[in-house]
Formats: C-alpha cells, structure tokens, sequence
C-alpha cells in the first residue's frame, strides 16, 4: 500500500503543516481537506524509498571498514560482537 503525502494549500494546523503521511490504497479517493481544521489539502509528489542492490552494506566486513560495531542478541539482554570495534559482549545485567 502506498504512503501519499499532503500538504495544506493554504495556512494549515499542527496536525497537516507543513504535510502528513497518508497510507491509503491507490483505489482510494484523494483527499481534499485535513481532518482536525478542515482546510483544504493536496497531494505533493515526493520521492519514493527504493533500496536496490544493497545487500553488501549488511556484510560484516562493511561493517568494520566503516567503523560500525555489529551484535547479534544471544539470549535475553546478552548481545556478542560479530564485526568492527568495540566490547566482545553486552550485557543488561
């Protein structure tokens, strides 16, 4: 489901300026005004989030070169280091 951004057309309340989210359905109606003080709204084109070939920034080797510190929990409160700097583990206790 797309997430559609709204701005007020004209001086808005807290609730829609500068803009608000929206995630509606693209059989959705477009709004027209804010919920809270009625004013009119409209849609604003912004960019969409697109994450291609990515997967090598989750390497732990990208970790460390970048000075990043990765955990993985291993129990409860128990984290052990698995690349870069930092402490072997962390603990909640």
């Amino acid at each position: 489901m797309p997430i559609y951004e709204y701005a007020p057309v004209t001086l808005g309340c807290s609730d829609c300026a500068p803009s608000f989210e929206v995630m509606q359905k693209i059989s959705d109606p477009e709004l027209t005004h804010c919920e809270t003080c009625k004013q009119p709204i409209r849609r604003v084109i912004s960019a969409s989030a697109v994450i291609v070939g990515g997967a090598h920034h989750l390497r732990e080797s990208h970790f460390s070169k970048h000075g990043f510190t990765q955990y993985r929990k291993v129990e409860k409160g128990k984290y052990e280091k698995t690349a870069g700097p930092g402490p072997d583990t962390i603990s909640g206790d």
